[in-house]
């Protein structure tokens, strides 16, 4: 049982504490792509060595495009193991938005060997994960390696929307990654949705 007792580390990441009961391996997992209404949902699980620090290394969303794209070439290099991966467009209307994020979370476990205990962003964990989790609220704020997670999912996916902005357009996604700015939101008025987009989302249901 892991008790929390964490809440004494201050301005340390979490990882801290659970080295010291014993964790080695110790894999951070979040998402980027969760409120966007067009793209995949893309994911990122992290393993860093024990006692590695690196106090660059935070929540995706507080770092610009340039430092997260330096940090996720610093991330790959000095992980002890690391894997990405997406749940796409298709999958997100077939399937619903969480069921979808969870089978790219098991596609990213998937790339990965002996975790002792895996971080999860959020207030739920993985179901059907068989091994030692915990749901960490702000997690992306509290713990290094679910911070890096945040880093490589941000930068894989906002790299996979430029790449279909290529494809489509009229609708902006190099600017706003799917996310639903005014100027999207126009863009899906004015021409209607492409295959990117997540047709099951209230803003494109008429009347």
């Amino acid at each position: 049982m892991i008790k929390r007792s964490w809440n004494n580390l201050k301005s340390e990441p979490l990882e801290k504490f659970f080295w010291s009961q014993g964790f080695l391996r110790i894999a951070g997992i979040d998402e980027a792509g969760r409120g966007a209404i067009a793209g995949p949902i893309f994911v990122g699980l992290v393993i860093f060595p024990k006692d590695y620090s690196n106090p660059l290394i935070k929540d995706s969303k507080t770092l610009t495009e340039k430092q997260r794209e330096n940090l996720f070439e610093v991330i790959i290099k000095e992980a002890l193991s690391y894997g990405v991966a997406k749940a796409d467009t298709e999958e997100i209307n077939n399937l619903g938005l969480m069921t979808a994020l969870f089978l790219a979370m098991r596609r990213a476990l998937a790339q990965v060997r002996e975790i002792d205990l895996l971080l999860v962003d959020g207030p739920m964990g993985i179901p059907e994960y068989r091994g030692l989790q915990r749901a960490i609220v702000k997690g992306d704020s509290l713990s290094l390696s679910i911070a890096g997670g945040s880093i490589l999912a941000k930068v894989t996916r906002d790299a996979y929307m430029r790449g279909l902005a290529k494809l489509y357009p009229d609708y902006g996604f190099e600017k706003h990654k799917g996310y639903a700015t005014s100027e999207h939101l126009e863009a899906i008025r004015l021409i209607g949705p492409c295959p990117e987009h997540r047709i099951g989302y209230k803003c494109f249901k008429s009347g």
